[in-house]
């Protein structure tokens, strides 16, 4: 398990344990995070699913894939250099006390 804080865009946090093996999305959605709206279900099609990683932490997390790349380009909130889609954040141990703060809107 990783312990991820989510932090909605109007500065709520959340903080929930998302299984090893699991993608962020999958965790985010299973508890109910407002914000993460996943509607290709993690497919990495329609970025619904845009947080920014605590720049603390980017160094931990694999680079973003050709097809991510791809699709932060089609995000509906700004893109950061922190920007990742969180269905292709598949946490490992290294994730625990990951911070991801969340756009304003995702479609």
């Amino acid at each position: 398990m990783a312990k991820i804080t989510f932090i909605e865009h109007s500065g709520e946090r959340l903080v929930v344990n998302i299984p090893v093996g699991w993608t962020v999305m999958q965790g985010a959605v299973q508890n109910g995070v407002e914000g993460i709206e996943a509607e290709c279900g993690g497919s990495c099609a329609c970025a619904t699913c845009h947080c920014y990683v605590d720049e603390a932490f980017l160094d931990a997390l694999p680079p973003p894939s050709e097809t991510e790349e791809a699709m932060l380009d089609c995000t509906a909130a700004e893109r950061l250099p922190n920007s990742r889609l969180s269905c292709q954040l598949k946490v490992t141990e290294e994730f625990d006390g990951l911070v991801l703060r969340l756009p304003e809107v995702q479609s």
